[in-house]
Parts: C-alpha cells; structure tokens; sequence
C-alpha cells in the first residue's frame, strides 16, 4: 500500500484498493495519479487493462464531495464498458460513497430519469446521454470533472460530433482527462480544443508480447469446425474467447459446441442488453469458460485471466486483430492467440498482419476426430457446406506475415 499512498491517495481510496488486493501501482497509475489529484487536465496513452479506471477514479472521488447533482461525466463508447466503469468506481468508492449511475442504450430510459436526480457521477455513452440532454433530465452545468475514456474508439464508432455538443454543455471550469490507446487526428481536435494544457502522460500496452504465443493452422473450410473442437478440447485454458466477425457465425459456432459437450456461450449485439451482461458477469466469474462472440466484446472489456483467444473467423482489419489478440498476455501471464484459416483466408490474413512484425508460426494440423454438426444457421465462411467434418493432417513450419513496423503489443484494447 505504502506505493500507492505515495502517489497521494487517500486512506479511504487506500482501503478499497486494499480490498481489491492490488499490489503496486500500474505504469499509468504511477505517472498519472498524482497529475490528476492536483486537478490538472491529462491526456494518457494507455489501453484497457492497464489500470486507467484507477487513474480518474482517484480524482472523481478523492476530490469530489456528495451534492446530490451531476459533478463528474464518464463518457465511454460501449454500454459493456459503461458498466464495467461503473463497477469499479463503486468499488473503489467504497469508504467513501458517491452515487454513480450508468447510462446507455438498450435499456428502458424512465429509470434512468429517476437515478438521474439524485447522481454524483455519470458514467455513460454518447448516444444515451445526448437522449437525457434533448429530454432535459440531466444538466451538464455542474460538470467538475469530465472523463473521456477510450476516445479513439469512441471516434471510430462516429461519435465525433456527438461528444463535441457534449463537452459544449460541460461548465468550463472543469478538469478534462481524456485516456486513448493511440493518438488519432480526432483525438488531437478534441484535446485543443478543449482541454486546458494538458499534461501529456503514455504507458506500455499492458499485454506483454513476449507472453503473446501466435499460431495459425490451416485447414479446409468443411474441417474448420472440427479443428476449433478439437483444439478446445485437447489445449490446456483458463477462460477462452473466440471471434467471429457476424453473429450468424457466433451462433452457429454456439450451438454445434454445445452438441459437442462443450458448454460454450455467446454474446454480440443482437442480444439484450440485460442477456449480454448476464453473460459477462458468468465469463467474469469462471461460471462460463468459454465465450464466443463478434468485435463488440473486444470493444474496451478488461476481462482478466483470458488464456486462450481463438480467432474462428479472420477479421477484416489488422486494428480488429490487435483488439481482439489483445485479450489475453496481460498482467504478466502467459496468452496464446490462435488462427484458424481456409485456403480462401490466406490472402485476407496477410493483409490483416502487413501493417505489423507479428511472430505468427504455422503448426502442424492434427488429426481430428469426425464431427456431425448442424446447418440450423449456416455460417459465412467460403468454400462447400457438409454436414460431416472430416478428417485432415496438414504440416511444415514456417512464419506468415510481412514485416514492416516492430509489434510492441496490441496498441486497442
């Protein structure tokens, strides 16, 4: 404790910290903590997992007092991660209570009227918020503290102008942190244009790349099922993500690991939000083992203790794999991310790897037990549609991608 108490941390911050049973002060908490109690606005290069909800949430509730009106604002670009913000303020919040309340979409938005009245922070997504301001349920004036978390996400996604009419309703005399994993052009337009010299703070990728173990196996496109159940089955994990890039995909690949004794579920976008959480907190807590979902639970969720990352489908974007590989290798443990690629994949992962010096090795493919699966929603993955999956063994080693720029770690989150 006595690491974290040098950075200026108040004994009740200390004691929930304490609680969490954290044992030193990450690389952005050391070198932003202490810019951001001195209320100091700061722009901090760091990724999800390293530690950042810790930065601000230091500031919000060491220098912030009870009022019973709107004095800080959290804006995040994922209803997931406004929940998962919110759940940790209120636990580092614990010795000395703030109401946090979270906004975002998906959900009825009378109940979020009523918190609303009586809310000490805010911690919400764009498109929400924006619904509040029109309606006039909440008000912006009483702003203290205005946190804008994973920007250059929030950016990707179009929320541009969005956050910009946001920040125009804030109370100007206000401290502004604004955390991104990369420096973007949007980024840099909103930090001069409305923050006040802010001290410009980065950190390491918190995935440490010489634990990241990349793999790639090649396989035919009617075997490409039976491989993903035979690598889950034969390799030795902790929690297990595996992406695919559309929700007919994640449901297919659901249903046919459910028939074959691995008791796999699924979350993307086109489930309730009330589902999608309760799926969350069952990953978080090892009641589920094995997640399979599209890009959304990429988007900004620190999910600790993901040892294994399949990559089912290849996305389209090397941006994707890094967010998505960048689920596992964290906090000093080891992470494997694993390919799996039909002939019709090859040319799409070299795109997807070109921008990066990826150590991506080919292994052998192994024999593979037969396996019948069911068309009940055919995936989109090229080549023919069988109901039995074959048998394959494929060999050679060697390394796939081009070298251009040095992979240090995931730089998304």
């Amino acid at each position: 404790m006595e690491s974290f108490r040098k950075l200026g941390i108040s004994e009740a911050i200390l004691k929930a910290i304490a609680n969490e049973k954290f044992d030193k002060p990450s690389e952005i908490q050391e070198k932003a903590i202490p810019t951001v109690l001195a209320g100091k606005d700061i722009i901090a290069g760091a990724a999800t997992g390293s530690g950042k909800t810790l930065v601000f949430g230091s500031g919000i509730i060491q220098n912030l007092e009870k009022k019973n009106y709107t004095q800080a604002l959290v804006l995040t670009p994922t209803r997931e991660l406004a929940e998962q913000i919110t759940r940790a303020l209120i636990k580092f919040s614990k010795h000395k209570p703030l109401r946090f309340v979270p906004i975002y979409g998906g959900l009825s938005i009378n109940p979020q009227i009523q918190q609303l009245r009586t809310a000490d922070v805010v911690v919400a997504t764009p498109g929400r918020l924006k619904d509040h301001l029109e309606r006039g349920t909440i008000k912006l004036d009483g702003i203290k503290i205005l946190v804008i978390d994973e920007a250059d996400r929030m950016f990707e996604m179009g929320f541009v102008k969005d956050v910009e009419d946001i920040i125009k309703k804030c109370n100007r005399k206000r401290q502004t942190m604004l955390f991104s994993a990369t420096i973007t052009e949007e980024v840099n337009h909103i930090a001069k244009k409305y923050m006040n010299n802010p001290v410009q703070i980065s950190a390491e990728s918190f995935v440490d790349p010489k634990k990241l173990i990349q793999v790639y196996y090649d396989t035919d496109a009617k075997k490409k099922f039976s491989l993903l159940v035979h690598l889950l089955k034969h390799e030795e994990a902790g929690l297990v993500m595996v992406f695919c890039n559309t929700r007919r995909n994640v449901n297919f690949v659901v249903n046919n690991l459910k028939g074959a004794g691995i008791p796999a579920h699924a979350i993307h976008g086109g489930f309730a939000q009330g589902k999608r959480n309760t799926v969350l907190e069952q990953f978080h807590s090892h009641t589920v083992t094995v997640l399979v979902c599209t890009d959304v639970a990429a988007r900004g969720l620190d999910i600790p203790g993901v040892s294994h990352v399949y990559n089912y489908d290849i996305p389209g974007e090397s941006k994707l794999y890094i967010h998505r590989v960048g689920r596992t290798a964290r906090a000093g443990k080891n992470g494997r991310a694993i390919n799996i690629l039909t002939r019709e994949q090859h040319q799409n992962f070299a795109a997807v790897l070109r921008d990066y010096d990826f150590d991506v090795k080919k292994e052998e493919t192994p024999q593979i037990e037969q396996m019948e699966i069911k068309w009940t929603d055919r995936p989109r993955f090229g080549g023919s549609r069988s109901r039995q999956m074959g048998t394959s063994k494929f060999g050679s080693s060697k390394r796939f991608g081009s070298r251009r720029k040095k992979f240090v770690g995931p730089r998304y989150g």
